[in-house]
């Protein structure tokens, strides 16, 4: 084994520095791709666009993010994680360069929308998923908990530090400012701290190294990608995300204009909205204990229906009280949906497919937040009401929660034709 890994009980495990790093780097990713709320109105004044056309463009942007991952998934497969990081960074850099200058809606549309969202996928969960994945396995659930912490943490740090320095420097600026940072972050993570290859037991106790593992799974060396893709499980595990996503993103589009048009001032919704991702920095912290612990497919199943429930109390909430109670115990179930999903993927599949199984199961997510955004406006013109996009979101956790519970505990998964 290698000096620099010592085994759990003999030294500080490399594997917690990956895992780190993985953080901060969705923390930087995801807060810029779900974080465009800053940029939005003085994008669309610079830009010249109507709010429509740009919101078409960051639709496009949501749809192309999701695309980019099974491609993502399959080269880091084929390439490893350093080689996406490091073309993911130049993507990322020549994008940001490119929508400082674009004037026009279609090259904006594929500077901003296309190529940025390509670049961000490539250095996204994942991208990281696999190597953590390879580096745990007592600890895996803990371990892609603390990843969807970061996810978290970019929605509520990136949010108001980008506010800040548009409302400084301008978003075109802010933007070139973002990707300088970027990359000065992600190529040294990816030269000098991720590693592809973990050492032999990974986080095992020195009694379990040899014994292996109950969650371990035999279709690790017996399924195919083509194999995978047709099993029962793992399109339950897209059925889940697909709510995931949908339930995500309609609340992050469309949650603070629903809680306006039921009473509450601008700063109260937010301050609501904003409870939910900051509950969710510590509730992950608490789930991501239990994941290694209980069985993950109830977890999952309970995250999901408590969702559910959060979604209808936030259409019923009448005073600031009931609100900010709602928001905080839907924050506590928020985010540990995609860790569990990741986790439970390396179980069943093993983690030689998971990074390119999680990527094509990850763009299930992407399409049902694309769905949402559209939904959430559409039913409030045409209906007068946020019941229609908010109730059928609930219908779809409470769907998903049903779902979860009929994924195998353990063992290897079966084909569906079988």
């Amino acid at each position: 084994m290698n000096s620099a890994t010592p085994a759990p009980g003999q030294g500080w495990y490399f594997g917690w520095n990956i895992v780190a790093a993985s953080t901060l780097l969705t923390l930087l990713t995801v807060g810029m791709r779900m974080g465009i709320g800053p940029f939005f109105l003085p994008m669309a004044e610079g830009l010249g666009f109507s709010r429509s056309l740009l919101a078409s463009i960051v639709a496009v942007g949501m749809l192309f993010y999701g695309l980019g991952m099974p491609l993502a998934g399959y080269l880091v497969a084929r390439r490893g994680t350093r080689f996406v990081l490091l073309t993911g960074t130049a993507i990322v850099v020549a994008a940001s360069i490119w929508s400082i200058f674009a004037t026009s809606p279609l090259t904006f549309l594929l500077s901003f929308g296309v190529l940025l969202s390509t670049g961000l996928a490539f250095t996204s969960p994942v991208a990281l998923t696999p190597v953590i994945s390879r580096w745990f396995t007592r600890q895996r659930g803990m371990a892609l908990f603390f990843l969807s912490t970061g996810s978290m943490a970019g929605i509520a740090v990136m949010t108001p530090a980008l506010t800040w320095a548009i409302e400084l420097a301008g978003w075109r600026m802010t933007l070139f400012g973002f990707a300088v940072v970027f990359a000065a972050i992600t190529i040294p993570v990816a030269l000098f701290v991720i590693r592809d290859v973990a050492p032999k037991g990974t986080d095992q106790l020195p009694d379990q190294s040899t014994a292996g593992t109950a969650r371990k799974s035999l279709s690790m060396s017996t399924l195919s990608f083509s194999d995978a893709i047709r099993t029962g499980p793992f399109w339950k595990i897209c059925a889940g995300l697909f709510a995931c996503g949908f339930s995500m993103n309609l609340l992050g589009t469309h949650g603070m204009p629903m809680l306006m048009d039921h009473g509450f001032d601008a700063m109260t919704s937010s301050y609501g909205i904003g409870l939910i991702g900051l509950v969710a920095i510590f509730g992950t912290l608490v789930m991501g204990r239990l994941a290694d612990r209980l069985p993950r497919r109830n977890i999952l199943a309970a995250i999901y229906f408590i969702r559910g429930l959060g979604f209808l109390a936030l259409l019923i909430v009448g005073t600031h009280f009931e609100l900010y109670i709602a928001a905080a115990i839907g924050g506590l179930v928020w985010a540990g949906s995609i860790a569990l999903s990741s986790a439970i993927l390396a179980d069943l599949y093993g983690v030689r497919l998971v990074g390119i199984l999680y990527g094509w199961a990850y763009l299930s997510h992407q399409i049902g937040a694309t769905i949402s955004s559209w939904l959430g406006g559409w039913g409030y013109e045409v209906f007068g009401t946020h019941w229609i996009a908010f109730g059928l979101s609930a219908a779809l956790l409470f769907g998903a929660a049903a779902i979860s519970l009929r994924l195998p505990q353990m063992g290897y998964a079966q084909p569906a034709s079988a």
